[in-house]
């Protein structure tokens, strides 16, 4: 496991000017602020529980969720469509553990497992949920495992990472660029890069992974082949400019046609001298993370100068960070310069943690149904951005406690409205709009403007598909205003983004017959998210 780091922030309300922002980091590890927001302190307002007991379970992340439909953006004009499709009631059924074994019970209205490119009726439980959830691993500390594993001098074995589309975009990326692999049950082995098994010209697919699309042209830079990029539609769309900008500068011969996006060719030269370069971040952090992440493998390593505005998700350049001095190099911080020298890299046995991100909907599942959800293998002390979600549901009046085993969640039904600006953690904006949903007073999600640019225009689709089915939600200049109002079933459309599955499966804890079109778009990040889900609710 990383070596455990300092808190950030104290328990309870976490304000904007944490370490990230305002403090240097040059030495030692290092740990990312949960969120520059601040909730609405008011107390929380206790209710009836549902009648009949709760739903108790155990359930894992280990089945893959079925193929689907795609879509691209939202069509903000398109009436509402209430149709859905038949599907059977859930029934009861047995989810096995990979690891500790057992048991669902206790059926709910909705559909487990949709059939290959149909829609997924959410189960809607009966009863308040009680219920010990493990999720799989986190992709982005995957992800930024695999390549430091990939420039490090010997072989990591990374333990539990996360087996999903972008994790094994990755590792094809990587295998193209000459980094072999050796995958088992539990567990992948990354060789090291080997140019000479790269071929001239090679192909890289994207998918729709901003990881695998900043990440890795830094690494073809090394070597001596022509290498071109592509993707999805979507990811044509994503931003890339500040990545590719800076590694011109370094002198990487880059082809993009004159628009920064894919489809671009790297040509390589056999190295990267480095050294000094202003980079924009202000549209994603990742184009930090991108050249920070193969700084050891420049002749002079990298200094970083951000320019522009502060970039969003602050804790992932926190993560870079501490993966780099995991690894065995020495990042520097000063204030908004960073500087990587030139080291070589090593991690033999390398442990990623559970994805915090995607246990948030289920943390907020106690929250909205008065129940209690407890997600296993919470780690003491992370970079990860999704961590914040204990200090927002906290005060937001439910009641979040930590031990060894986990991080448990218990909730009463009834939520105040809050205000909230989730710049540092945005890609939890679409789980707590629709958590907010339910709230009794109006809320305000702000900082968020940067998701316009993520899988699909994140607050355009929120306000499209909430307010279809019956939310007042509108889009603001950086984010949403979300009033609650009665909500009614209907279709859910995910425009091949992986949170809005998320979002949408906690509409359909308290409106039955929410169906959602493109479930299989989920396993972007989670492959069994359908799966687990439902057998936290029992169906």
């Amino acid at each position: 496991m990383p070596p455990a780091v300092p808190t950030c922030g104290g328990p309870g309300r976490v304000t904007r000017d944490c370490s990230w922002q305002t403090g240097s980091r040059d030495t030692g590890p290092t740990r990312a602020t949960r969120a520059r927001q601040a909730v609405t302190n008011r107390p929380a307002v206790t209710s009836g529980t549902w009648p009949g007991g709760t739903v108790r379970t155990v359930v894992s992340s280990a089945a893959v969720a079925p193929a689907g439909r795609a879509r691209s953006r939202p069509r903000p004009g398109r009436d509402p469509d209430t149709t859905l499709p038949g599907h059977p009631p859930g029934t009861r059924r047995d989810i096995r553990d990979g690891r500790n074994g057992t048991a669902v019970s206790n059926s709910t209205v909705g559909s487990h497992s949709p059939a290959p490119g149909a829609d997924w009726v959410v189960p809607t439980p009966a009863r308040p949920v009680d219920a010990t959830v493990r999720v799989p691993g986190s992709k982005s500390i995957t992800n930024r495992a695999y390549v430091l594993a990939a420039l490090a001098s010997t072989a990591t074995l990374v333990r539990h990472p996360l087996d999903s589309r972008d994790a094994r975009l990755m590792i094809d990326a990587l295998g193209v660029l000459g980094a072999r692999s050796e995958h088992t049950d539990t567990a992948v082995r990354i060789h090291p890069l080997e140019s000479r098994r790269c071929p001239d010209p090679a192909e890289i697919a994207l998918g729709n992974s901003g990881t695998v699309a900043r990440f890795t042209p830094p690494l073809a830079a090394l070597g001596p082949a022509t290498v071109r990029f592509d993707g999805d539609p979507a990811l044509r769309r994503r931003p890339m400019a500040g990545v590719l900008r800076a590694l011109r500068d370094l002198g990487v011969d880059i082809d993009d046609g004159g628009d920064p996006a894919p489809p671009f060719t790297v040509r390589g030269t056999g190295g990267v001298r480095g050294g000094v370069v202003d980079v924009d971040a202000s549209a994603s952090s990742q184009f930090l993370s991108a050249l920070l992440l193969a700084g050891p493998a420049f002749r002079e390593g990298i200094t970083a100068r951000l320019v522009g505005s502060a970039p969003p998700s602050g804790p992932h350049i926190a993560m870079t960070l501490d993966l780099l001095r995991t690894f065995g190099a020495a990042p520097l911080r000063d204030g908004t310069e960073f500087h990587v020298p030139p080291a070589t890299l090593g991690c033999p046995d390398y442990t990623v943690e559970p994805d915090l991100s995607s246990a948030a909907p289920f943390l907020m599942a106690a929250a909205l149904t008065g129940g209690s959800v407890r997600v296993l293998d919470w780690p003491a002390s992370t970079t990860q951005p999704g961590d914040w979600v204990r200090s927002l549901l906290t005060e937001l009046g439910v009641s979040v406690t930590t031990d060894e085993r986990g991080v448990t969640a218990t909730g009463s039904g009834v939520l105040p409205g809050a205000e909230l600006d989730l710049h540092d953690v945005s890609e939890l904006t679409p789980v707590v709009a629709a958590m907010l949903c339910f709230a009794t007073e109006p809320s305000t999600i702000r900082g968020v403007a940067h998701l316009r640019g993520h899988e699909t225009d994140r607050l355009a689709a929120l306000a499209t598909e909430l307010s279809r089915l019956g939310g007042r939600v509108t889009e603001t200049g950086d984010g949403l205003r979300i009033v609650p109002s009665p909500m009614r079933s209907g279709t859910f459309h995910t425009y091949d983004d992986h949170r809005l599955v998320m979002a949408a499966a906690l509409i359909g804890l308290r409106v039955p017959g929410v169906a959602v079109e493109n479930p299989a778009t989920v396993g972007k990040t989670f492959p069994g998210f359908v799966e687990a889900w439902s057998g936290m609710l029992g169906a």
